[in-house]
């Protein structure tokens, strides 16, 4: 498969850790979350949940590091906002790798269906 280049925003977010952040069932749930309600403190974020805030704050680190959430300071508190066009390079990595998947199937199919049966073989030297 070709090489996926690097993000565009950042250089050093490559699609692997993009992907290793969103391969946790709890950042999945924080991902959800920021999409619905927007931006959130950790203190939002953990209320409602069985995650404690200093949970939430590890895996916003993660996602932080994988460019998936940015936070601002709003007085005391520190707000936790999606980055959405990290989510859309993730989409576009996908069907990529979608594509590229559909052409190695079809260039398989295209050999076998070239080739005769082996069980037909079989059949015409007995």
């Amino acid at each position: 498969m070709s090489s996926i280049p690097r993000s565009s925003r950042d250089g050093a977010r490559e699609p692997a850790a993009l992907f290793a952040a969103l391969g946790d069932q709890t950042r999945l749930w924080l991902v959800s979350r920021l999409c619905r309600a927007g931006a959130a403190s950790i203190t939002q974020l953990a209320s409602g949940s069985r995650i404690t805030r200093q949970a939430v704050t590890k895996h916003l680190r993660v996602m932080e590091h994988a460019g998936l959430v940015r936070s601002s300071r709003r007085g005391r508190e520190r707000m936790w906002r999606l980055e959405q066009q990290r989510l859309v390079e993730a989409r576009r990595y996908l069907n990529r790798i979608s594509v590229e998947w559909e052409q190695a199937l079809d260039r398989l199919r295209a050999l076998v269906e070239k080739q005769p049966a082996v069980g037909c073989r079989l059949r015409q030297t007995l």
